[in-house]
């Protein structure tokens, strides 16, 4: 367990669970943590994973168990569960006996023959949309105090989630613009050599950076980058080059 925690530590203090699972450094270790610790201290669950939609698909982020895998492919394969439903609508989808809900006619059976006959899914963020899914092998596995631990990992997880995905759009839009002010730096040095070199004007120099992008099918930066490193100028050969 993270930092030495005990799960009998981590089960009466949310603060202890909360700490554990941004501790680990990485999104996908939290989630992981997420899982792992919702099987040991859920009474009743056998088996945990995350629900996640990634580019339209709905892809496993998490699992404590190759049987989760199993049973959220056969939900997404037949549009039906549990899983789905907290993701699609309430926060909860609490099934007591998954061999006779007639609310997943396809997954149901199918899970139980699997050897599940409980299951608890908590929608966790909107960003991206993901659900904890909770599994246990005896129906009825789940009561009150169960759903409220299952709240609080749900909770903390998409936490996680939406500040992964925070992060994520900075660090983007930090690359982005580190990309925009090296390409307009290569760029201005060029245009400097050319003006310098041929006598032209800042357009015109520019000018034949861009006709030698089109020329040789490479972007301006990169033309730019050759000219700094080589002192080669760019093949321009047509009646309007400026020289």
């Amino acid at each position: 367990m993270d930092g030495g925690k005990s799960t009998e530590e981590l089960e009466r203090n949310p603060a202890e669970v909360a700490r554990a699972l941004f501790g680990t450094g990485t999104v996908a270790g939290s989630l992981q943590l997420t899982v792992d610790l919702a099987v040991a201290t859920v009474e009743g669950c056998d088996a945990a994973g995350i629900f996640v939609v990634r580019d339209g698909r709905v892809v496993t982020a998490a699992a404590s168990h190759p049987i989760v895998v199993e049973l959220d492919e056969q939900q997404f394969a037949n549009n039906e569960g549990p899983c789905l439903d907290a993701m699609a609508g309430p926060v909860m989808a609490h099934a007591n006996d998954l061999a006779d809900d007639d609310r997943w006619p396809s997954f149901g059976p199918m899970a139980a023959r699997a050897g599940i006959r409980s299951a608890l899914a908590l929608r966790m963020s909107d960003r991206p949309v993901s659900a904890l899914n909770l599994y246990a092998y005896l129906p009825g596995a789940f009561g009150a105090t169960d759903q409220a631990k299952a709240v609080i990992f749900a909770t903390l997880a998409g936490v996680e989630l939406n500040a992964a995905e925070d992060r994520a759009g900075d660090d983007k839009r930090f690359a982005n613009l580190h990309e925009a002010l090296l390409t307009r730096e290569l760029i201005g040095q060029a245009q400097g050599i050319l003006m310098e070199r041929e006598r032209i004007t800042g357009p015109q120099a520019f000018d034949v950076l861009r006709r030698a992008s089109q020329h040789l099918n490479v972007k301006v930066r990169e033309v730019a980058r050759t000219l700094i490193e080589t002192g080669e100028a760019p093949p321009t050969a047509g009646p309007h080059d400026p020289r």
